[in-house]
């Protein structure tokens, strides 16, 4: 009988410490730096979709059409803080902008 007042003691303060957690969103993680040599060249296996995510995904807006040159780098233009800039998304998801 102790055995099932004790279970039940702990099961409700279990159940308990459930409610009053609350919730945080931590914000989103900083983009990794970007290789200095960026853009570089190599096979590129990013489709135009998943180049397109990376760029919404660190803030870039309105992109256009994005073409893979013959390095293997997705090319196009954007807007980043309100300004139209053209951007690189080379095989390892660094970004550059020119």
């Amino acid at each position: 009988m102790k055995k099932l007042v004790i279970t039940a003691i702990v099961a409700s303060f279990t159940s308990l410490g459930a409610f009053a957690q609350t919730s945080t969103t931590s914000p989103a993680p900083a983009p990794a730096p970007a290789d200095a040599n960026a853009p570089l060249p190599g096979a590129n296996s990013f489709t135009e979709g998943q180049a397109k995510s990376r760029l919404e995904a660190n803030g870039y807006t309105a992109i256009g059409e994005l073409k893979k040159d013959d390095n293997g780098v997705w090319k196009g233009t954007a807007t980043h803080g309100g300004q139209p800039v053209t951007v690189s998304v080379d095989y390892r998801g660094n970004i550059t902008r020119h």
